[in-house]
C-alpha cells in the first residue's frame, strides 16, 4: 500500500488556471497530456488551496500574469511543487482558433507540460514594500510630467506660447490665466493647476518612502558606488531586479534592459567540401530588443548621461568612443552597458565600485 501511494504521489499534474474577477477554470492534464479534470471554481482564497490540496500528486501549476498574479503566486506557491506565473505576450497559441476560459486553460495546462512557457519573476515576499514604494513613486512622477503637458498641450492649442517651467509656477499663474480668454479654458486650467499642486506636494513623502526603505537592503551601498546611480535610480533597481542572481551573464541582463540586440538569422549554415562552413551572410541585426523592462531602460539611460557628464572613468571610455568614430547614442550605449554589467557584476560579489581597477581594465 505504501509503494502505491509514493508512485501516487510522483505522478505529476499539469494545471492551467484561467483567472477572471469572479471566476476560475483550471484544467489539469497528466504527463501524456491527457485531459484529468477541468472545473470552475470562485476566485477565492480558500476555494482555490482547497481545490489544489484535493489532488494527488506532483502539482505543476501555471496561470498568466495579470491583477490577481501576485496574490495568487503567494497563496498557491506553498500548495505546488512548481507554479510558473507566465507571460501572456508570449503565449501566442492562446491567440489561434477558438477561445473559451477552459480552451485557455487547456492551452496553458499543455504548453506548461511541454515547458514551453515563459516566466514572470515575483520575487521574494521581503521585497514586496520597496517594490510597491517604487511603483508609488514612479506613478506621481509620471501623473505630474502628464499635468504639466496638459496645461502646456492648453496653452499652446490657443496659440499661447508657454516654453521652459515659468507656466508652472505659483508665482506667474495669474499672468498665464489671464490670457486665456475663454472662460471653460481658464477654469480647466486652475483645476490642472491644482492637480498639480497636489501632485508635487505628494512627490517628496514618496521618495522619502522609497530612500528609506531601499537602505535597509545591503546591495544599496554597494550600487551608491557606482557611477551615474543615484539614491533614487538604485532604490528602483532594487525593486525591479530584487537579485542579481536571475541572470547568468551580462547577456541576459542586457536584455531584460533593453540594451540587448535584436538579431535575426537564417540558412547560418552551408555543406562545402564535404564540411559545414558558416554563411557569409551572417545575422542582421535589429536594433535593441523591444521585449525588455522599460522602468530598467530608463535607469540605465540616465545614468549613462550622468557619468558622461561627470569626471570620472566612464566619462574617459564616452570620450574613447567619440574618438574612435562611433555615435554619440551608441557611445552613450556602450556606456550604459557599462553600468549596467557594473550593477550585475558587483551586487553578485558584494564589491564596491573601483574606479582605478575599471580604468586598468579598460586600458587592458
Amino acid at each position: 500500500m505504501k509503494l502505491v501511494k509514493d508512485i501516487a504521489n510522483r505522478v505529476v499534474r499539469y494545471i492551467g488556471m484561467d483567472v477572471h474577477k469572479d471566476s476560475t477554470t483550471a484544467v489539469v492534464v497528466d504527463a501524456q497530456g491527457h485531459l484529468v479534470m477541468q472545473v470552475t471554481l470562485r476566485t477565492e482564497g480558500s476555494a482555490l488551496v482547497d481545490f489544489l490540496r484535493g489532488l494527488r500528486g506532483a502539482l505543476h501549476l501555471t496561470f498568466e500574469e495579470g491583477t490577481h498574479s501576485a496574490w495568487l503566486y503567494t497563496l498557491l506557491s506553498p500548495c505546488v511543487e512548481k507554479l510558473i506565473v507566465c507571460n501572456p505576450r508570449q503565449n501566442a497559441l492562446l491567440k489561434q482558433g477558438n477561445k473559451s476560459d477552459r480552451i485557455d486553460a487547456r492551452k496553458l495546462a499543455e504548453l506548461l507540460r511541454l515547458g514551453s512557457l515563459t516566466a514572470v519573476y515575483h520575487g521574494s515576499p521581503g521585497m514586496r514594500t520597496l517594490k510597491e514604494l517604487a511603483a508609488s513613486h514612479e506613478s506621481l512622477m509620471s501623473d505630474g510630467t502628464r499635468v504639466m503637458n496638459r496645461l502646456k498641450s492648453l496653452y499652446r492649442s490657443r496659440g499661447i506660447g508657454c516654453g521652459g517651467t515659468q507656466v508652472y509656477s505659483p508665482r506667474h499663474r495669474a499672468h498665464w490665466l489671464q490670457q486665456l480668454v475663454e472662460p471653460g479654458a481658464r477654469q480647466r486650467a486652475k483645476l490642472l493647476y491644482q492637480e498639480l499642486d497636489l501632485l508635487l506636494e505628494l512627490r517628496p513623502q514618496a521618495r522619502r518612502a522609497l530612500l528609506a526603505e531601499s537602505r535597509k537592503h545591503p546591495a544599496q551601498k554597494i550600487l551608491r558606488t557606482i557611477p551615474g546611480l543615484g539614491p533614487v535610480r538604485v532604490a528602483r533597481l532594487l525593486a525591479w531586479l530584487q537579485t542579481p542572481h536571475r541572470f547568468r551573464n551580462k547577456r541576459k541582463w542586457w536584455g531584460y534592459g533593453g540594451l540587448g540586440l535584436l538579431t535575426r538569422g537564417s540558412a547560418q549554415y552551408r555543406l562545402q567540401q564535404g564540411e559545414w562552413v558558416a554563411s557569409p551572410k551572417g545575422v542582421t541585426v535589429r536594433g535593441l530588443n523591444p521585449a525588455h523592462n522599460a522602468g530598467v531602460k530608463d535607469i540605465f539611460k540616465g545614468a549613462a548621461l550622468t557619468a558622461c557628464q561627470r569626471p570620472g572613468p566612464l566619462r574617459e571610455a564616452y570620450e574613447r568612443c567619440l574618438r574612435e568614430g562611433r555615435d554619440e547614442h551608441l557611445a552613450r550605449l556602450t556606456i550604459a552597458r557599462k553600468i549596467a554589467t557594473l550593477v550585475l557584476t558587483l551586487w553578485k560579489r558584494g564589491e564596491r565600485f573601483d574606479a582605478q581597477r575599471l580604468r586598468r581594465e579598460q586600458v587592458a
